[in-house]
């Protein structure tokens, strides 16, 4: 993966000081999860084509993303072809799918053939309350949902906890517990309202990691509510997360996403941390 050469780089000597340089892990290469084509639709006043989609997946795979969430084929048919194509263009990149905790999202990707599929739930108290979901339910959902995707051919799931940062802990961990017993490869931690400051993303990560163990990827997804998502994406890496989830040009819903070339940049240019990108393709695809 292309890297920007270091006599290119000119910020600041006080970046090299320890206090900034420590605690990350540089013999692990951080990559990216892009999910302009579904969070980031949720901008307002965007609706992409089929062919738009497609056409932002193919510049996605050029650029070395590692893992390009395709869309949710249940939102309508425009949607579903979308999904199709990608699938069918074999990329250079891991093609995922988008689903919640409902038999029906999981039996559209199955039909599709999609192999990869991040499964979502809310689970905070307040979101619980607001769709009407007691504990047990999400559990259940959680262990159901998880099984019949590993039953039905979908070879990764990756476990999307919604609101994660809000979550009461014992109970985070305990649906973490139930969706990696269920079959669950990987969990995402999810600042759903962009609330936790990046202090407390990292800290989260860490405790994340103590509860599922070395061998489960993490992944972080923020939101900028708070003009943080960069920080907290950096915070995240910080404390041990393997994939940054995002979008392009910060798109997504109210304030947006984090911006994986930005968090990307970042994590090069300012903390020596090697990332699956090629960012000299950057611009070409955020125009």
């Amino acid at each position: 993966m292309s890297s920007i050469p270091k006599e290119q780089i000119w910020t600041s000597e006080l970046n090299e000081l320890e206090s900034v340089q420590g605690g990350f892990n540089r013999d692990k290469t951080i990559r990216f999860y892009d999910t302009t084509l579904r969070d980031g639709e949720q901008s307002v006043g965007v609706c992409f084509t089929p062919d738009e989609k497609f056409e932002i997946a193919c510049k996605l795979a050029e650029m070395g993303v590692s893992r390009i969430e395709s869309g949710f084929p249940r939102v309508s048919p425009e949607d579903t072809e979308a999904v199709a194509r990608i699938l069918a263009a074999d990329m250079d990149a891991e093609i995922w799918g988008f689903s919640r905790c409902v038999q029906g999202d999981l039996d559209a990707h199955i039909e599709l053939g999609t192999e990869y599929v991040l499964i979502e739930i809310s689970t905070s108290d307040v979101k619980m309350e607001a769709y009407g979901f007691t504990r047990e339910k999400v559990l259940e959902r959680v262990a159901n949902s998880v099984k019949h995707a590993k039953d039905n051919g979908i070879k990764k799931v990756n476990f999307f906890a919604v609101d994660a940062t809000r979550s009461d802990l014992d109970f985070l961990r305990q649906v973490y517990s139930t969706a990696l017993e269920a079959g669950a490869d990987e969990v995402s931690v999810v600042d759903t309202i962009g609330a936790c400051a990046p202090e407390a993303a990292e800290h989260l990560i860490r405790l994340v990691r103590s509860w599922v163990g070395e061998d489960v990827l993490i992944h972080w997804h923020g939101h900028n509510d708070f003009g943080l998502a960069t920080a907290s994406a950096i915070a995240a890496v910080r404390g041990g997360a393997d994939f940054i989830q995002g979008t392009i040009n910060v798109m997504g819903e109210r304030a947006g996403n984090a911006d994986i070339c930005e968090v990307a940049l970042t994590l090069q240019c300012l903390y020596n941390v090697p990332v699956a990108m090629d960012l000299s393709k950057a611009r070409a695809i955020s125009r």
